[in-house]
């Protein structure tokens, strides 16, 4: 049980890098994707991040395209916003909560605050539901126990997406030109 109580402190104490702590200075693809592996949680190499996920998250307009081949601030909150989120949803559904977390005139600095704010929220929860398990070794109820809590969250999750999705697209399916003309806000903004 070691290892339980090794990933529970860890879920305690780990926390992607405040806004101000993030480089504010230009990254190589190479020194974001290593930067990367310290913004998230992973639990084998399976959930590390590639320069060809890069390529295919900017291509998909979830992350603005990079300043020559350097990737800055704006780049990593993105990134960080993604890596944790693709674990739970698709590209749609997060294309459209990035769009509308930075839309008007919400900074991308204020967006990952707030995104900092609720991860720090759902990840001291989860500590605080794994005391309950804290010495059994029923690993069984405890994995079935979690498993239902994401079940739970990830219908929730979905629920509020579809009526945010209703609101925002109510013509169906957003087209490419629209996720484009997002991508291009985000960056002026960022300008």
């Amino acid at each position: 049980m070691e290892e339980i109580s090794a990933f529970r402190r860890q879920l305690e104490t780990h926390r992607p890098a405040d806004w101000e702590t993030l480089p504010d200075f230009p990254l190589y693809m190479d020194q974001v994707l290593s930067y990367m592996e310290r913004q998230t949680i992973r639990l084998d190499e399976s959930d590390a991040l590639t320069a060809s996920m890069v390529n295919n998250y900017t291509k998909n307009a979830l992350v603005p395209r990079a300043e020559g081949k350097k990737y800055n601030r704006d780049h990593l909150a993105y990134l960080t916003f993604v890596c944790i989120l693709k674990q739970v949803m698709s590209v749609r559904d997060m294309d459209l909560l990035i769009r509308t977390e930075l839309s008007d005139d919400r900074s991308v600095e204020n967006g990952y605050r707030a995104f900092l704010e609720s991860l720090d929220g759902a990840l001291s929860s989860t500590v605080q539901e794994m005391g309950a398990y804290e010495g059994t070794d029923n690993l069984a109820d405890a994995a079935v126990h979690f498993g239902l809590l994401s079940y739970a969250a990830g219908l929730v999750s979905r629920q509020y997406v579809a009526q945010l999705r209703a609101r925002t697209e109510p013509a169906g399916k957003p087209d490419k030109a629209e996720a484009k003309k997002a991508a291009k806000s985000r960056k002026e903004r960022k300008d």
